[in-house]
């Protein structure tokens, strides 16, 4: 297969939920309204690989304006695999997000372990491992400093959302803070937030993401939230090993290892409070 038989074309919303059913068939677990909050998120991030006209591969290259781009969702048909069009699509996409931000802005990632040798040949460095941990959904008492989020909160949610992404991201947080068959948390003292989470329905369970916080108490006040809204579901979520007090966490309400990636990043990447990343947002979009 050489490259001059294949299309690389921007998907619409269509192809979009087509990678979506593709991931889910994977076991990939995504939410389920994923595909429209990714996709207001950036309407030019999603690229696929076309033979004949038929979309046989996809990921994002997600532009947060021109500052800091992200590449997940990559993913190809099992009938088209180990035909070297996951390396020409991955390359491909990763010159066309390039191509997107100011010359010298980073890309992030989350690498697979079986992958990271091949991203690191494409110039993405390893900045630290990402865990998933399942727990069950537990009824438990709600701090009284943690209220749902509202539309009045939005710009509160952004500021504090920022530092711990590395920049401010008000496209996508605008539908990830109203999926549907999800829930969105604060905690709030004297009128200033310190910390939120957002719990969101997928194909099997629930998954948490952010769950960003101030303090370890904080954050597990707003786990225990999260935690509350599918009692006896399965619940998962990412965290990131360099914040030792979200491992202590999670392994204090009896999660189990599921899988890691690896956070990688092609240029230096953004500064971020890793301190107050006690869960990762996703690992799609960053």
């Amino acid at each position: 297969m050489t490259t001059s038989e294949l299309q690389f074309e921007k998907l619409d919303i269509n192809g979009l939920k087509t990678l979506v059913d593709w991931a889910i068939a994977e076991g990939w677990n995504p939410g389920l309204h994923d595909a429209d909050a990714f996709f207001a998120a950036d309407p030019d991030g999603f690229f696929g690989c076309y033979q004949a006209g038929e979309l046989i591969a996809g990921g994002s290259i997600v532009a947060y304006g021109k500052a800091f781009g992200f590449m997940g969702f990559f993913i190809v048909h099992p009938a088209h695999r180990s035909h070297g069009i996951g390396r020409q699509l991955w390359f491909e996409r990763r010159n066309r997000l390039l191509a997107r931000l100011n010359p010298g802005a980073a890309i992030g990632m989350d690498g697979v372990v079986a992958m990271q040798p091949f991203y690191a040949k494409g110039g993405f460095k390893k900045a630290h491992n990402d865990f998933r941990y399942e727990t069950q959904g537990k009824a438990l008492s709600i701090h009284a400093n943690i209220s749902e989020i509202s539309a009045s909160d939005f710009d509160a949610i952004v500021a504090y959302d920022a530092p711990c992404f590395g920049l401010a991201r008000p496209q996508f947080l605008k539908p990830w803070l109203v999926l549907p068959e999800s829930s969105q948390f604060k905690f709030e003292e004297e009128g200033i937030v310190k910390g939120y989470a957002v719990v969101r329905k997928v194909q099997r369970g629930y998954k948490i993401g952010p769950l960003f916080a101030e303090s370890p108490e904080i954050a597990e006040s707003l786990y225990q939230a999260c935690l509350n809204v599918a009692v006896g579901e399965p619940i998962v979520i990412d965290v990131p090993a360099v914040n030792i007090e979200a491992l202590a966490m999670v392994i204090r309400y009896e999660s189990a290892y599921v899988f890691e990636c690896a956070r990688m990043y092609y240029g230096e990447p953004p500064s971020m409070a890793t301190n107050k990343i006690f869960g990762v947002t996703t690992f799609e979009l960053g």
